[in-house]
């Protein structure tokens, strides 16, 4: 084996020994999103390439809405991986909610790598028209 081999295969063992010990300091990508809004809701469409359902965790707590989630990388049944340069990435990203959205009726779902949230607005922040009476 060269040296440049067992350097970095120590550095490797180094790397699992630190992501048993503390999963949290795992490093994280943020994912991009495009955010519309209108008079009913908020809509947010973020990018999760490789995500699965099982691998999507959407949060809301005290006007702070996470999503995290983690991508898989794919290998045939009939195949070991024996050697990657890229890790599954894990995506994380925070949002805070004004009052005026209602977070208990929110929706959510995952195509083709693409999570959409809908927020609707609570019916009391809604905007609405004031009809005005003449005489």
């Amino acid at each position: 084996m060269s040296d440049n081999t067992q350097i970095a295969q120590r550095d490797q063992d180094a790397v699992t020994r630190a992501e048993s010990s503390d999963v949290r300091r795992r490093a994280s990508l943020t994912p991009a999103v495009d955010i519309f809004e209108d008079a009913h809701a908020v809509t947010l469409l973020a990018d999760l390439p490789g995500v699965s359902k099982e691998k999507l965790d959407i949060n809301v707590h005290d006007g702070s809405l996470t999503i995290e989630a983690e991508s898989m990388v794919p290998v045939p049944p009939n195949l070991a991986l024996s050697h990657a340069e890229v890790r599954a990435p894990y995506f994380l990203r925070r949002f805070a909610v004004s009052e005026d959205f209602d977070t208990s009726r929110i929706e959510a779902s995952l195509k083709d790598g693409v999570l959409k949230l809908t927020i609707p607005r609570r019916d009391e922040a809604k905007p609405r028209r004031i009809e005005v009476r003449t005489g």
